[in-house]
């Protein structure tokens, strides 16, 4: 399995993204990612599918220390004393002891940012968590972060595809030797696969349009991407990128995609991004 090492968080390049994905639908898709090779699943106390996720995960039988998990807090609960609340129904959920990393999903200007993170080094001092991180960080915010926190913060998950420029993020996690997860990575399919840059080099390699945008992720320093899919046969299409490259210019003709300036998510509580 290709990895992401990021003080000493050693994060699969591809996992499972569960948003929207919920009951038996999110243990059928956990426990078959699993069985196809995926070991990194990533939910959040938002999705409230943690209990289904935590079924799957129980039913594909995989040792505890061969599954990366991640799940996040909600930015309503970073409060200290809610945070570990969350923390603690989130465990509960999953039917896990500990998760291996725990993010803040979305930052809060309205709670200390301080509380926050002190919360989320005591929540790792105490085993709850073996890493910890960040969710939706632009790059000075990101700063804010790294320098509150004694623990070292492994990564910071942001919506990032083609049509969105996320260098300045990306630059901001090489440098304080953070991963950047990226979210939605295939923006919403589609429009982006009949990019010609896309579809070209897809007729090059013999792979799908997907696979060709999910291995122009992976193949960035420090990027991990967490595809979400609803359909079965994704799953090992998703994960199958490393038995192939694209070449530096194709990696250029598809970055050049991100002037599009697009968007999944961006709402009323969001923060200044970079871009």
């Amino acid at each position: 399995m290709h990895t992401v090492d990021a003080h000493g968080a050693s994060i699969p390049a591809i996992g499972l993204g569960t948003w929207t994905l919920k009951g038996r639908e999110a243990q059928a898709m956990t426990e078959t990612a699993i069985e196809t090779g995926y070991r990194h699943i990533d939910t959040a106390r938002m999705y409230a599918n943690e209990e289904s996720v935590g079924a799957g995960i129980a039913a594909a039988g995989l040792a505890r220390d061969e599954l990366f998990v991640t799940t996040k807090v909600w930015h309503s609960d970073l409060r200290a004393a809610d945070l570990r609340r969350s923390l603690d129904a989130s465990l509960s959920d999953l039917g896990l002891d500990q998760v291996d990393l725990f993010l803040i999903h979305w930052p809060n200007a309205d709670i200390p940012l301080s509380e926050t993170i002190e919360a989320m080094n005591t929540a790792r001092a105490e085993g709850l968590t073996r890493h910890i991180g960040v969710s939706n960080f632009p790059s000075a915010l990101l700063k804010q972060a790294v320098g509150l926190s004694e623990a070292p913060l492994v990564a910071n998950q942001v919506e990032n595809h083609p049509y969105l420029d996320q260098r300045k993020v990306h630059a901001a996690c090489r440098e304080y030797g953070i991963a950047m997860v990226s979210y939605c990575p295939l923006f919403r399919g589609g429009p982006i696969f009949s990019e010609r840059p896309v579809a070209d080099a897809a007729r090059r390699t013999g792979k799908t349009p997907g696979q060709v945008v999910l291995r122009w992720h992976v193949q960035q320093e420090g990027v991990v991407a967490i595809p979400r899919t609803t359909k079965p046969e994704r799953l090992k299409e998703n994960i199958d990128l490393f038995d192939f490259e694209l070449t530096g210019d194709e990696m250029e003709a598809i970055s050049a995609l991100r002037g599009r300036g697009k968007r999944v998510c961006d709402f009323d509580f969001s923060p200044e991004w970079d871009s």
